[in-house]
């Protein structure tokens, strides 16, 4: 016989009651989210963000589609940053609109010669069009119970970048940013652009205010292209005062490293902690002490196959994570319902199939009571093939939730793994209190529970045999 867990909403109501607070961390378990009255966890798969800067992309079509697969997240980029169309060898780049389709903050002066098309920009003026956009996204992200992350800035990695931005000396009217690349996103040596990017910082904030579903990201991997730390914190300290006086409080995430870090005096008014990558899910215990919410906010560079990104969000999330955002690259301008089929040179993956395995975890965690789980390793023990891992979040006593996977998918430096184990090869020890309890496995794969089963348990360890399984196995016991 087969149990088969019945569709889950995510938990979200579709629009927000008035007066009601922005997402805010949990205050039971602050590394989890409260959101319209709610626990919540974001996890979704979203595009290569450039949903409003790029004119060309129907964001209402996308938003659709999250919603529909069951994801509650998405990137976006303010415009302050874009790419051109051979940037990492990303194919129909939604982040590298074509000539004239870009949109971004500021508006555009009089004077012909923007490198992608049109005027160049006036950094002291608005577009009133931008922002009408923006705000539109923001709502519509809402009414569909989506948070968006608004990624303010990004570092210009190569010159291609530097030369499409606003900020660049040749593409406005203001006669500022005539620096190198390198210097933007200092205190004293970029040019006059640090007034220009706290009014815009100044501005989305006041323009956003109204919204519940919404946080903000610094900058996007500061960890290249120059950024200083003391800038990050400086728009951290920008963000917060401009807020106090619109009245409202939104989460502020800080973009850490690719795979692991440990986070060191951290700013008080950061919530978030996102890493990119992380997979080993080490950054998570690492910073767990801090009592905010860890997240993997992208994935990529690890093959266009689904498996290592479902079992990276897997891993992640039964670690101890409350953010995790793949980037999928099936979405762009003209396929915004993710069916963009990418060529095998693509940094990184995305599907439909992809996008339910991802449901079938968002159920499965939202099934339990995750704001009084925590990740506990030590609770369990089995011996494992090379490359293979096994992690716990439980609370004791209550229930328990065990992720069994393979080494498929991990750095190219790993042991070569075994993906595939047959049945009772594997056998878990998991410490259990005296009672009765029911247990049952998941096939994150194929999104399918398999037989459920009860047991009563007296004292120690109960003994679990791993049914047969390729890639990844998952475990949920119960009290009765």
């Amino acid at each position: 016989m087969r149990y088969f867990l019945p569709p889950l909403a995510l938990g979200l109501s579709l629009t927000a009651a008035a007066g009601a607070s922005a997402l805010a961390l949990h205050p039971d378990n602050p590394h989890y989210f409260l959101f319209r009255g709610k626990p919540a966890l974001i996890l979704t798969s979203g595009e290569h963000y450039g949903a409003v800067l790029n004119l060309d992309f129907d964001y209402l079509k996308y938003l659709d589609t999250l919603k529909g697969d069951g994801l509650n997240g998405t990137r976006t980029w303010s415009g302050a940053y874009c790419e051109p169309p051979d940037a990492f060898n990303i194919a129909s780049n939604t982040l590298a609109p074509l000539k004239g389709r870009f949109i971004c903050p500021w508006a555009r002066s009089e004077q012909a010669g923007y490198l992608n098309g049109g005027n160049k920009f006036d950094l002291n003026q608005w577009d009133p069009a931008y922002f009408k956009r923006l705000k539109d996204f923001v709502k519509q992200a809402g009414k569909r119970g989506i948070v968006v992350e608004l990624n303010l800035f990004c570092p210009f990695y190569e010159e291609g970048m530097w030369r499409l931005s606003p900020m660049n000396a040749v593409n406005n009217v203001n006669n500022v940013g005539s620096i190198a690349r390198t210097n933007v996103y200092t205190l004293d040596k970029s040019g006059g652009l640090l007034a220009v990017q706290e009014s815009m910082v100044r501005k989305l904030v006041t323009e956003l205010k109204g919204f519940d579903n919404l946080y903000y990201e610094i900058c996007n991997e500061p960890y290249f292209g120059g950024v200083t730390l003391e800038w990050q914190r400086h728009i951290a300290d920008v963000i917060t005062p401009a807020e106090l006086k619109s009245g409202v409080r939104h989460l502020i995430s800080q973009n850490i490293a690719n795979e692991k870090a440990l986070v060191q005096n951290p700013h008080p008014q950061v919530s978030i902690f996102n890493f990119h990558y992380a997979t080993p899910p080490e950054t998570v215990a690492l910073n767990y002490g801090l009592n905010k919410v860890v997240g993997d906010n992208e994935t990529g560079f690890r093959g266009t196959n689904d498996a290592p990104y479902r079992m990276e969000a897997w891993d992640f999330l039964v670690a101890g994570g409350g953010l995790f955002n793949n980037l999928d690259y099936s979405f762009t301008s003209g396929h915004e319902d993710g069916s963009y089929i990418f060529p095998a040179s693509q940094p990184g993956g995305g599907t439909a199939q992809l996008r339910r395995q991802f449901q079938f975890l968002s159920q499965t965690l939202r099934r339990l009571d995750f704001v009084h789980m925590h990740p506990d390793s030590s609770l369990a023990k089995a011996d494992l093939p090379s490359g293979a891992t096994l992690r716990v979040l439980a609370n004791p006593g209550a229930v328990y939730l065990l992720y069994l996977r393979t080494g498929i998918g991990r750095a190219k430096d790993a042991p070569e793994p075994k993906t595939h184990c047959d049945t009772g090869e594997i056998s878990i020890e998991l410490a259990l209190p005296q009672g009765k309890f029911s247990a049952q496995w998941l096939n994150p794969k194929t999104c399918c529970p398999l037989e459920l089963s009860r047991f009563a348990h007296s004292v120690g360890t109960h003994t679990f045999a791993v049914p047969a399984f390729a890639d990844d196995i998952a475990l949920l016991v119960r009290a009765e």
